[in-house]
């Protein structure tokens, strides 16, 4: 006689990120209940949300329900709502509602927060790049720079207007400065009458040696000699040690700028502290080589959460070892439900692509590392393919291929009241 629906092991899913999004996809047929709880109601490609802050793309072009994603799988619910404490030893998480969910199986995939390496003062005026929100700030203050400069009659404060600050020189950061050197050098040519946004200035900051620095030398190297052909004043070890609501402080150099986005440093939600596992440094849980904290093979560890060593090296935070690590939870899962045994997970590198700007990006693709246009059609075309939704697809190829002839930017709309920003001082 088949199970019950209650009879069925319960797996919770929190956060529907790509780790989490991967694995409710892969259990969608499996004889399991499936409850994925986020506290959004979309699921969001983040590699592609520079370009929302950059005016390029708009919020639904990047971002699906996550309702919508997974309506044909009968055995999974999704819930609105925010997990705020996990008790392993009851096995049931909480919500911010106060209602909770017990669970047989648990798949924790609740990726990145921004950090400010204990500077939180520094957050109003350097803006992080996690979520929509922040797109969208981001994109407000760039177009409102070149506004607020068309008006200024000080030459002086019309410069600090157009000096735009980008902290850290990791993928974030090379993608926003190349995107807003091509917005000052080409979208907003014509559109202003007092101004020339060409005298707008991008400044990339990074602390370490070298920007890129997962990359191969080499890359980096060519991304710098790029990003330099587009005007971008690259500095590395370059530590910022003040950012204030008029200036940003590095090296010893104040660099006057009312636009400053952070891009330096990632840090974990402290939901993971209540698992009571180990965490490293940076509060992400060792996780062991079945993705699971030591002692807990009912819970998986995924994405950004986790710190994953494969072959002395730590995996990345990057999309697709989130994708890998859902598929593998769900699969390691259903061995279980189905009495098998368990295969450690094994990450496959398909290389890594940072876009630098239009026609320009660089591939570290295994024993292939090349730059130029075709590094940036296969960035391309590999973003294409993983956007969830046909719309989705079909939309940001239009949008491209628009953007591309024309050099325009189709999403240039001021929005919102902003978050709140003190007036520098006099």
């Amino acid at each position: 006689m088949a199970n019950l629906p209650d009879q069925k092991p319960h797996v919770v899913i929190v956060g529907a990120g790509f780790a989490g999004i991967y694995a409710a996809k892969t259990l969608g047929r499996a004889p399991v209940r499936v409850t994925v709880v986020d506290r959004h109601n979309h699921h969001l490609f983040q590699p592609m949300l520079y370009q929302v802050a950059t005016a390029a793309l708009a919020p639904s072009d990047i971002a699906s329900p996550i309702r919508s994603i997974l309506r044909r799988n009968a055995n999974i619910e999704v819930l609105l709502g925010e997990v705020v404490s996990i008790k392993p030893n009851e096995r049931v998480v909480l919500i911010d509602d106060e209602s909770s969910l017990h669970y047989d199986y648990l798949i924790v995939g609740i990726g990145a927060l921004n950090t400010y390496f204990g500077h939180n003062d520094w957050a109003p005026w350097a803006s992080g790049l996690k979520d929509i929100d922040d797109a969208l700030e981001i994109k407000r203050r760039v177009l409102l720079a070149f506004e607020r400069a068309e008006r200024e009659p000080d030459s002086v404060k019309r410069q600090a207007h157009l000096t735009f600050v980008v902290v850290g020189g990791g993928p974030t950061g090379v993608e926003v400065a190349g995107a807003l050197a091509e917005i000052r050098r080409y979208a907003l040519l014509r559109d202003f009458r007092h101004i020339d946004p060409r005298d707008a200035t991008v400044v990339l900051l990074e602390g370490g040696p070298r920007i890129l620095p997962a990359y191969p030398e080499s890359l980096s190297r060519k991304a710098k000699d790029t990003l330099r052909r587009l005007g971008v004043d690259v500095r590395e070890q370059t530590m910022v040690t003040a950012i204030e609501p008029d200036a940003v402080h590095a090296a010893g150099w104040r660099i006057p700028t009312r636009t400053v986005v952070w891009a330096a440093g990632n840090t974990v939600s402290p939901l993971l502290a209540s698992l009571g596992a180990e965490r490293d440094r940076q509060g992400r849980v060792l996780v062991d080589q079945f993705c699971n904290p030591p002692g807990m093979p009912e819970v998986f560890i995924l994405g950004d959460a986790a710190q994953f060593t494969q072959d002395g090296e730590i995996l990345p935070g990057i999309c697709p070892v989130a994708i890998q690590e859902g598929k593998y939870a769900a699969r390691s899962i259903m061995a279980t439900v189905r009495g098998k045994q368990r295969i450690p997970f094994r990450y496959f590198d398909k290389g890594q692509l940072a876009v630098i700007g239009r026609g320009r990006a660089v591939a570290d693709i295994r024993r292939l590392h090349f730059g130029g246009f075709f590094a940036w059609l296969a960035w391309v075309f590999v973003h294409i393919f993983f956007l969830i939704g046909f719309r989705n697809r079909v939309i940001v190829m239009i949008e491209w291929a628009w953007s591309y002839l024309t050099y325009q930017r189709g999403a240039r709309v001021i929005t919102g009241e902003g978050r709140p920003r003190p007036e520098p001082r006099s």
